[in-house]
């Protein structure tokens, strides 16, 4: 069964290289290469705890201001409906597996050929928390530029303004920026075939949500939008 990231059983050349050393040497390396995996997977859970604070905070404040931001799958059918539905089971999905993988993978869901790391590189594994802290920022710098228009999903009914300022003025897509962001530093982390599957089927449905958003946002607003995708780019 793996284990956090920088656990994967040492090649050849290390193990000559470790034989080498002196007993206490080999263990205080084994010590600081614990503490640095136990520091990737808490700081991982941390921020997922943090992701889904602001989510659900912002989402309770609309609540309380009249105003229901749940769009997912309302109003839909067929593959619309479907792909924001399963967005939603697939987040569900990829948390899990974030604090499954953080914990050593005690509740293994798929075959062990998923969870196989491809590598084991503290650099990558560092790149991927750094990805994960960006994303986290553009989503808390999204949610303030988003004020009370904010949705999850397509809302037909009460969409509120459209909103060009904020980081707004950098990617039309801040949300769906972060959370690829996201996903992409768990799959740096972790790098297995579970992580990978989610990270391209994540991808893909974004890409097929943020498509289906701009049709709809060229119908409510019309011009205004037109201009606004000419002046900022739809990812960066």
């Amino acid at each position: 069964m793996q284990k956090g990231p920088g656990e994967a059983a040492p090649d050849a050349a290390a193990d000559a290289g470790m034989a080498g050393r002196r007993p206490g040497a080999r263990n205080r390396d084994r010590a600081e290469e614990g503490l640095l995996v136990a520091g990737l997977n808490v700081l991982v859970m941390m921020l997922l705890v943090l992701f889904y604070l602001l989510f659900l905070g912002r989402s309770l404040l609309l609540i309380g201001q009249g105003v229901n931001p749940w769009m997912l799958g309302k109003g839909k059918r067929g593959l619309r409906q479907a792909v924001e539905l399963l967005f939603l089971v697939g987040l569900v999905y990829w948390t899990f597996e974030n604090f499954n993988a953080a914990l050593g993978y005690r509740w293994p869901v798929l075959p062990e050929l998923f969870y196989r790391p491809f590598f084991t590189s503290h650099a990558l594994a560092g790149a991927g928390c750094l990805a994960m802290l960006l994303g986290l920022f553009l989503f808390s710098w999204a949610l303030f530029s988003f004020g009370a228009s904010w949705r999850i999903g397509i809302d037909r009914h009460s969409p509120g303004r459209l909103v060009t300022g904020g980081i707004f003025g950098t990617t039309r897509n801040p949300v769906f920026v972060a959370v690829d962001l996201f996903f992409l530093g768990s799959l740096l982390i972790y790098a297995n075939l579970s992580f990978l599957l989610i990270f391209v089927l994540a991808a893909l449905g974004i890409h097929y949500q943020i498509l289906q958003e701009e049709r709809f946002l060229l119908e409510q607003y019309g011009e205004a939008y037109a201009r606004y995708q000419k002046q900022v780019h739809r990812y960066f």
